[in-house]
């Protein structure tokens, strides 16, 4: 028996729209990157692209865990000597894009590389309930279902 190995052309993609209000960041992150690699289809191959397209609405209202929200530190470099910035999770959800924070969250549980890139090319964020893909028809999925955990009132 030889082993099944997906191409590209093979690969049916579907739309998925996930509602991001009161959910954890982390678990919701972990189940969005999972569904953009492929990973819960029976076809998935780790060298192809085979996961769906994931819309996330409402993501200003997601929730961290903790003591996250206030200690949650994010980093970047300017790119000069001793450029290092940092913003909390609270600055980055009270500010203009509060989608940021759903973003990195999925970004970081990806591979790196040109085929991680190409996966999270398929993520839309929104910060509103609002999005301009419904002539895709997207299939709603209820994270807050699968597990009690994946909730929190903020």
């Amino acid at each position: 028996m030889k082993t099944f190995v997906a191409k590209p052309a093979e690969v049916e993609k579907k739309w998925v729209l996930i509602d991001a209000k009161g959910l954890v960041v982390g678990r919701l992150a972990s189940l969005v990157a999972m569904r953009l690699r492929g990973k819960h289809k029976p076809i998935f191959t780790p060298h192809v692209d085979c996961g769906d397209n994931v819309i996330i609405i409402n993501a200003e209202k997601v929730v961290l865990t903790g003591r996250k929200r206030d200690q949650k530190v994010y980093y970047h470099h300017t790119g000069y000597p001793g450029g290092i910035k940092e913003r909390t999770a609270k600055f980055i959800l009270d500010g203009r894009f509060p989608e940021r924070v759903v973003e990195k969250a999925v970004q970081r549980m990806l591979p790196r590389g040109p085929l991680g890139r190409q996966q999270f090319g398929n993520l839309r964020v929104y910060k509103g309930a609002e999005h301009p893909h419904t002539a895709q028809t997207p299939q709603v999925i209820d994270i807050a279902a699968m597990n009690r955990k994946n909730v929190r009132s903020a």
